[in-house]
């Protein structure tokens, strides 16, 4: 398995790029959206690398960062998610924003990703709640579990009124982790803070 692949871009392509070596050889690596837009041709990179073997074909998917590279292969554990649809997913959301969505329970988020319908959106939560704990460490105080687990009465109530105003959960939770000691505060003022947070985006 080639876990890694150094060199320089030598061509951009809608959805790949072709990684040449020092000793000669192109690799055409699939690649996140965002990631291709941040490569120039003849830069020198270090991309993390995903071997998928099929029958037809042995095909590279690469990341600039490690981050991405364990969300890839954690969404590759989910029944009924290939490459592609992994791919798909890096290209549309970050994996902060995803894994928030997984701790919430945010189908709503889920379902606008490429190729996720309600029920592997439904999937994903079931197969991943335990699984993302790890790769979130941001969360792991004790507001970000008390958020998680619903928030406090005030942060809860705060989080529907701004769910009402349209915005999802994995929009509203790193907004309210921004804020001091918001389990503390009333609701109203949680949400005046948020909404201030959310108008300097």
């Amino acid at each position: 398995m080639i876990g890694s692949i150094k060199g320089s871009v030598g061509y951009l392509g809608p959805d790949f790029c072709l990684i040449e070596t020092a000793g000669g050889v192109g690799y055409r690596i699939f690649m996140p959206a965002a990631h291709l837009a941040q490569l120039a041709l003849g830069a020198q990179v270090m991309v993390h690398t995903h071997t998928a073997v099929r029958e037809d074909a042995i095909l590279l998917y690469g990341f600039l960062s490690q981050e991405y590279y364990n969300l890839f292969e954690l969404l590759l554990g989910v029944s009924g998610v290939g490459p592609k649809m992994a791919l798909g997913i890096l290209s549309a959301i970050k994996p902060d924003a995803f894994y928030v969505a997984v701790q919430s329970r945010d189908v709503k988020t889920l379902t606008k990703l490429p190729g996720i319908g309600k029920k592997t959106a439904e999937r994903m939560l079931l197969e991943l709640k335990d699984k993302v704990g790890a790769a979130t460490s941001e969360v792991g105080s004790d507001f970000g579990e008390n958020i998680a687990a619903g928030g406090s009465g005030a942060v809860a109530e705060a989080m529907e009124a701004l769910a009402s105003l349209g915005y999802s959960n994995s929009e509203i939770m790193p907004v309210l982790k921004q804020i001091p000691d918001a389990d503390k505060l009333s609701g109203e003022e949680v949400l005046r803070q948020a909404l201030k947070l959310f108008a300097k985006r």
